[in-house]
């Protein structure tokens, strides 16, 4: 089991980087922009003066999702599934009511006073966070607000959960719930940067990612978990060594952390109720891919942006690799089979892939003709492909914490 094996460097070691940046002397306050960001670009200021470039779009970049609304009603009516277990969806009701972070997403005047300090290429990487931090918390948003929004009286408790995540008015006011106030909280902060995400116009014109509802409960378990280890590790880190909070966003992640963690286990309670998800070969198969997408997904984006981390005292892949056997140990709890990530070898696949990424980056930057950067793409694919599929096939962990024998859901301690 993934708790057996050998512990993770403490995050007090995680500071042992100089930061290549230091926060300079305030300057002359630049005008304000929105930023739009498109089906195929995006585009962000990442200069004092709010001048625009286009980011393209890659398969690193923040998603917005759909799933059959049917399928997931078939999945928890009550009319149809009598005896679904709907306990649990009870409880977290109730400790969505309580929400315990109303009043603490309150801004300060240290926020503008941080960002105007913040010049060169700290601003543009500290921007670029918050953008796709913002464009992420929104893509959930999204999910959770359609989810409360299609699905009918017969799925109250799951409808009213998930309705729980979202505010139903303008996204110009301050959302009250979750996924929505994380968002219009990061968002406010680009306004510091004197930017502003148009989140009317993402809704509308970003491509949406299509899973069935099983994918959307492993993809989106995991994406909560991993955001509740990489905020409560940035906190930890921070607190420890507040020579590098360069913004006080960073302040407010121990109460954010939780609500991803509250989301995690909303979802954790939808894939208990439905133990077929859970209880075969190929969920086991399933939970192996999508606890890869994940992990690889954020060791490459994050890779390619190491000067946030630097700035903020990390080093990068120690505090990657310490979310992802966080993550992992976490998910081990449900996930019937999960990634060996604390073996060694995991880690240099993981570096390989970077140095292949950066490769891929490379040509895409250069001035070749189309044809001739396909061509030099082929093997870099190749490599990377392989690189994947051979930690997909690294021996297992088998894993889960729930008590299927009986297909009635319930914890094992």
């Amino acid at each position: 089991m993934a708790a057996e094996m050998a512990l993770v460097k403490p995050i007090s070691k995680f500071n042992n980087v100089t930061p290549k940046f230091l926060i300079p002397r305030s300057f002359t306050k630049p005008r304000f922009t929105s930023v739009r960001m498109s089906a195929t670009t995006s585009s962000s200021s990442s200069s004092k003066k709010g001048s625009k470039k286009n980011i393209n779009e890659t398969l690193l970049t923040p998603r917005f999702y759909t799933t059959d609304f049917d399928e997931m009603e078939t999945l928890f009516n009550t009319e149809i599934n009598k005896q679904l277990n709907q306990d649990e969806f009870v409880a977290l009701l109730q400790e969505f009511k309580t929400d315990y972070n109303q009043t603490h997403f309150v801004r300060n005047k240290e926020f503008k006073e941080a960002a105007d300090k913040m010049e060169g290429p700290l601003r543009q990487i500290f921007v670029e966070f918050l953008e796709r931090s913002c464009t992420a918390e929104f893509s959930g948003f999204l999910l959770y607000k359609e989810l409360g929004r299609r699905l009918k009286v017969q799925t109250f408790l799951l409808s009213l959960c998930a309705k729980h995540f979202f505010n139903d008015e303008s996204f110009s006011v301050i959302a009250k719930q979750d996924e929505a106030r994380h968002a219009g909280f990061l968002n406010k902060g680009l306004s510091d940067f004197n930017l502003a995400l148009d989140l009317g116009f993402l809704t509308k014109a970003r491509k949406y990612t299509f899973f069935k509802p099983k994918f959307i409960f492993y993809a989106t378990y995991l994406s909560e978990k991993i955001g509740y280890w990489r905020y409560i590790t940035i906190y930890r880190h921070l607190k420890e060594n507040p020579e590098y909070q360069c913004y006080p966003i960073f302040k407010y992640f121990e109460n954010w952390c939780q609500d991803e963690n509250r989301h995690g286990d909303f979802f954790s309670a939808l894939m208990k109720a439905q133990p077929q998800f859970l209880n075969d070969w190929k969920a086991k198969l399933w939970s192996r891919f999508f606890c890869l997408s994940v992990y690889v997904t954020m060791y490459l984006n994050d890779c390619q942006r190491t000067a946030f981390y630097e700035g903020i005292g990390l080093n990068t892949k120690e505090f990657d690799m310490h979310v992802i056997i966080e993550t992992n140990r976490t998910t081990a709890r449900i996930f019937p089979a999960v990634l060996d990530v604390e073996n060694p070898e995991f880690k240099r696949k993981l570096d390989r892939m970077v140095v292949i990424n950066d490769k891929l980056q490379a040509v895409g930057q250069s001035d070749d003709i189309p044809l001739v950067k396909n061509l030099k793409r082929i093997p870099l694919v190749a490599a990377l492909a392989s690189e994947i599929l051979a930690a997909y096939l690294m021996p297992p962990i088998e894993s889960g914490s729930v008590d299927l024998a009986d297909f009635e859901p319930g914890l094992v301690y």
